[in-house]
């Protein structure tokens, strides 16, 4: 895959329904350019799949997207095939599938690891952000080392992404005088993004969510406070300020959490399974991760 690639991804981005960017795409360029993917018909990219290697312990493959009127063909499953061949000296696998993705992986040896749920809110009803403050330069390093012992590995450039592309959903909370719980998020096409969210507990986890969707609160941001590059793209596509919508994908470890997020007005949109091939993950702590940064990145 090449940055000339892009378009066409966006374009297969859009035929399906999703939420990526282009700064989405060129991140996964700037990790790991020499494990993306595309699939060529008639001098045309008629599918994608990108890959992320974090450390020497995991990777994670996403973004396998085929042109619509080219599926049914066996261009996906060549997709993933070349991107396992690509990770074979990694010990796991790891990806985000849908129902009907898991279909597929299962007759590839993959293996459930956990549910996720994509939560969506037209409106939702904030709590409390006390103690949330805005994440700064000098906490990145603390933000970066508890990740890296939750996630279970470093994935600076992923964060990196995030932060700069939407630092108003950068959050920080403290406790002992270290970081204690953060959050992120990203712009998208259809939606607004809210993760990861890192916290030692769920009412944490829920001040830091407030935090990020409390400015916004009852609508979209005015589109002139957003970026040019996300002005563009939402015009694009005739999405008003009132269709706005936030996402958030929570892992399954809690009931209360997904009944919490319930209360305040998200609603499942899609389940999701966490699956990997190879050695099982016995990295991190998933059950402080409260929202994953999505499927795409894990």
């Amino acid at each position: 895959m090449r940055p000339g690639d892009i378009d066409a991804g966006l374009g297969f981005c859009r035929a399906s329904g999703w939420n990526q960017t282009a700064a989405d795409w060129s991140c996964f360029l700037r990790a790991n350019a020499a494990g993306c993917r595309v699939a060529m018909e008639g001098g045309e990219v008629a599918g994608t799949v990108t890959t992320l290697r974090f450390e020497d312990r995991f990777a994670w493959i996403s973004m396998l997207l085929v042109a619509p009127e080219l599926r049914g063909r066996g261009i996906g499953t060549a997709l993933l095939m070349e991107a396992l061949r690509v990770l074979d000296d990694v010990p796991c696998v790891r990806l985000d599938a849908t129902p009907a993705g898991k279909q597929v992986y299962d007759k590839c040896g993959f293996e459930d690891e956990y549910p996720l749920a994509r939560m969506r809110g037209e409106r939702v009803t904030v709590g409390a952000a006390d103690g949330a403050r805005r994440m700064t330069e000098r906490d990145f390093e603390g933000v970066l080392k508890l990740d890296r012992e939750v996630f279970g590995a470093d994935r600076r450039v992923v964060l990196e992404h995030l932060r700069e592309s939407a630092p108003e959903y950068a959050w920080v909370m403290e406790a002992g005088g270290e970081i204690a719980g953060f959050a992120l998020g990203r712009h998208g096409v259809r939606a607004e993004h809210v993760g990861p969210v890192v916290a030692r507990d769920a009412g944490m986890a829920w001040a830091l969510t407030s935090a990020c969707v409390s400015p916004w609160q009852g609508g979209i941001a005015p589109l002139a406070q957003q970026p040019a590059r996300i002005n563009r793209e939402v015009r694009s596509n005739d999405c008003p300020e009132s269709e706005k919508a936030w996402l958030l994908d929570a892992a399954g470890h809690s009931d209360a959490w997904k009944r919490r997020l319930e209360a305040a007005g998200f609603r499942e949109e899609r389940p999701f399974m966490r699956m990997f091939r190879g050695k099982r993950p016995e990295w991190g702590r998933p059950e402080a991760q409260f929202a994953i940064a999505g499927p795409e990145f894990g």
